[in-house]
């Protein structure tokens, strides 16, 4: 036996009218009955399509079907399983539809409607805004307000804003803006890995996003409005941020102090609490030492590079004491991060003993991905081609005063370096090393973290570890990142019986800390120590 109930035409209304649910600030109505075994009772509901419906029923074994025009099912809303059951659906395109209470034994129930949502009135919810500044200027647009006065004080004072405000005063809150976009902006950089998406304030033209900072902070970044979304392989979609990004314009400060356009270089924050970067800017009194560049061929490799050769100011080859360092990524470590100066200023100050550099250039973006990650080609043209090239025009030490080190993928290849030759390099400088790598391939060989797998099976060498790596430096979908995968290394190596120092920092993949902790990383290894 099946018993009926209609909604009245006031209540069929108020389901499926936006204006009225916006209207009437009363609860939806509910309905309670009893029923017989094997009894139901029918509520017709008039929905418009896409209406979200949520609501709850109540009662010991009590089903809910929701059923179409036809008066077939649509959709099992409640299977009886739990004394109070909730349900939700969107209505489709096969209304009117009906509810309908099934009873598989007697017993008492209620039907409520909680919620019943028109399409268009579905949005996301405004995110919640941290920022004290920007909470001001959200009450003053619900006011009827613009964001003329915000945007005129930003220019006047800066970006990003900087806020100590909220339960955790002892982590500023960083904000980062934008004025006017189309579509989208994103971050490439900052405190984050993963090329955050900005939000945007209402309807207004106020883009940002807000993160809690630690107050050593220090870190470049880059803003992308429309970043263009592309119908491509994963990788090809994610660097399309690199079509828009540019320097901050509502940021003076910048890095490099100069850059040749708005698209060039990054723009910077500095907290209060970020460590000095006092040796890189050239010094009064220091006379600057000789950089040579050279080419060197490969047979190792099969080609041909560039190749500088750094020797401080009165450099005496072959001489008690000399030190050496041997740096990756020669193009960058030769501008962005300002090795020779560097260098000029800690022999200068006696914190270094007189140190000469050999830094590797890469011929392309294709070989260095190739080269700096494990591969036994480039190890053997380190071992076999290079060091014995530089000796040959007096640039070497001994093992125990040679740092091999570099940044990313540097880093790694820093680490494998050490690994196949302790003979040469006898100190190790990881700056946010990428030892999540695995190698391409099938099987054994494409397993994460793989050079540190191998220092777990290898006998320890002898070889001093600096490694260090951002609190920014995450992975991204449930992969170890950097600052994971280095900690990894790190315990594995002090397992091993190594001697390991480890550093971590507010700061992200970035050589604008890298250029920093060059100095410090390279005076804990081969400064002087016990006044030699």
């Amino acid at each position: 036996m099946t018993l009926s109930f209609l909604f009245t035409g006031a209540l069929a209304a108020l389901l499926i009218s936006h204006s009225a649910i916006a209207a009437d600030t009363s609860p939806l109505p509910r309905f309670s009955g009893t029923l017989r075994a094997q009894q139901s009772r029918a509520y017709p509901v008039r929905l418009a399509e896409g209406d979200y419906v949520q609501g709850t029923l109540s009662g010991p074994g009590m089903r809910l079907v929701l059923l179409d025009a036809g008066g077939k099912r649509a959709q099992v809303l409640a299977k009886g399983q739990r004394d109070e059951q909730e349900f939700m659906f969107v209505a489709g395109a096969r209304g009117p539809y009906t509810l309908d209470v099934r009873a598989p034994r007697s017993g008492t129930y209620q039907l409520q409607l909680l919620q019943v949502v028109p399409r268009a009135a579905q949005r996301a919810a405004q995110p919640e805004i941290a920022s004290v500044r920007l909470q001001a200027l959200q009450q003053a647009l619900a006011a009827g307000g613009d964001s003329g006065a915000f945007w005129r004080e930003v220019e006047q004072a800066g970006a990003p804003l900087v806020e100590m405000s909220g339960e955790n005063q002892s982590q500023p809150l960083v904000t980062f803006l934008w004025r006017g976009a189309r579509q989208n902006v994103r971050i490439l950089g900052g405190p984050s890995s993963d090329h955050d998406e900005m939000q945007r304030l209402g309807r207004s033209d106020v883009w940002f996003r807000s993160y809690r900072v630690p107050p050593g902070t220090r870190l470049s970044y880059r803003l992308a409005p429309d970043v263009p979304e592309l119908d491509a392989p994963a990788m090809v979609r994610r660097r399309a941020i690199l079509a828009t990004a540019q320097r901050d314009p509502l940021n003076r400060r910048s890095f490099p102090e100069q850059p040749l356009d708005n698209f060039d270089g990054a723009s910077v924050l500095e907290l209060p609490g970020a460590t000095p970067q006092a040796w890189v800017a050239p010094r009064p009194g220091v006379t600057p030492g000789s950089v040579e560049k050279l080419r060197l061929s490969s047979s190792a490799l099969g080609n041909t590079r560039d190749i500088y050769l750094y020797r401080p100011h009165g450099y005496q080859a072959g001489a008690a004491g000399n030190a050496l360092a041997v740096l990756f990524d020669a193009e960058t470590y030769l501008s962005e991060v300002p090795s020779a100066t560097i260098l000029d200023n800690l022999v200068a100050a006696a914190a270094l003993p007189p140190t000469a550099a050999i830094l590797i250039a890469n011929p392309s973006n294709a070989t260095r991905s190739a080269e700096l990650p494990p591969n036994p080609a480039f190890a053997r043209f380190l071992a076999e081609e290079l060091m014995p090239w530089a000796r040959q025009r007096g640039i070497w030490a001994t093992a125990d005063q040679t740092v091999i080190a570099g940044a990313s993928y540097g880093g790694l290849a820093a680490a494998y370096a050490g690994l196949r030759h302790p003979e040469l390099f006898g100190k190790v400088y990881s700056q946010s090393g990428s030892f999540w790598w695995s190698p391409d391939g099938q099987g054994q060989e494409s397993e994460a973290e793989w050079l540190t797998r191998r220092f777990i099976d290898a006998p320890a060498k002898p070889v001093e570890f600096l490694l260090e790596a951002g609190l920014f430096e995450s992975g991204r979908n449930g992969a170890a990142g950097i600052l994971d995968s280095n900690r990894h290394l790190r315990d594995v190596l002090r397992a091993k019986g190594y001697r390991v120092t480890h550093h971590e920092f507010a700061s992200g993949h970035d050589y604008y800390h890298w250029r920093g902790s060059l100095a410090a990383g390279l005076v804990a290894l081969i400064g002087k120590r016990d006044g030699k």
